[in-house]
């Protein structure tokens, strides 16, 4: 499957989970887990790997080893490569989640494509960190219309690269910062349909799986932050 939107979903991923002004990131969200969950999604539409399914475990199998020309994504399909074990799609999610410096190197990319501004702020005056604040809305904009049109209108046929944003976003509670709790709540029947891939249309069986890898983002999630609570 060729992509056609601009961006690549762990960018527009990105894009969804930071604040446009400040350059901050929203807190609440499990945005790592969803970038994980969409280079994931690229390399099975891309063909770069598909699922093996053995004793009902879901392991990736390499495919082609192809870079697609994005940094991270050819980083993740090389790690892929040369592990020494095959491993499940939930454990290279997670793997790919706690990459070091995950944040800025997907923010990083955007702002050499002119789309974010690379700045600098100071916590409680003393810690410095890098901030990421928006300077071109458009990409944004565009991502946003495409959620929309998926969740309030009606069609039977969603592109399957904009399923499996959907999937993500609701998976790592981004949907909420664009939307709202009340107006989504209203949808929860279309989103469930659009998340299960009831909707993907004349989807191909490497985007049926990216759907379901991005609904195995969403079973990850809440595992973590069960954890994350029990441990304060």
């Amino acid at each position: 499957m060729t992509r056609k939107d601009p961006l690549h979903l762990h960018e527009g991923i990105m894009l969804l989970a930071l604040r446009d002004e400040d350059g901050t990131v929203f807190s609440g969200t499990m945005y790592a887990y969803a970038i994980g969950g969409a280079i994931l999604a690229e390399l099975l539409m891309e063909r770069r790997i598909d699922v093996e399914e053995v004793k009902k475990k879901r392991f990736a199998r390499i495919l082609d080893r192809t870079p697609l020309g994005d940094p991270l994504i050819d980083e993740f399909l090389s790690r892929m490569t040369e592990a020494r074990r095959r491993a499940q799609l939930r454990d290279w999610v997670s793997k790919f989640a706690q990459t070091k410096d995950l944040k800025h190197r997907v923010a990083g990319e955007l702002a050499r494509r002119g789309i974010l501004r690379v700045d600098e702020d100071k916590v409680l005056w003393i810690f410095t960190r890098k901030i990421y604040p928006e300077v071109d809305p458009r990409p944004e904009r565009e991502i946003i219309e495409r959620l929309r049109d998926a969740i309030f209108g009606e069609s039977r046929e969603i592109d399957p690269r904009t399923v499996v944003l959907l999937s993500l976003a609701s998976a790592a509670d981004l949907l909420r910062l664009v939307f709202g709790k009340r107006e989504l709540k209203s949808r929860k029947t279309r989103i469930q349909q659009i998340v299960n891939g009831e909707l993907t249309g004349k989807a191909t069986k490497e985007a049926i799986e990216a759907v379901q890898a991005a609904i195995m983002v969403g079973c990850i999630i809440p595992a973590v932050m069960a954890a994350s609570s029990s441990a304060h």
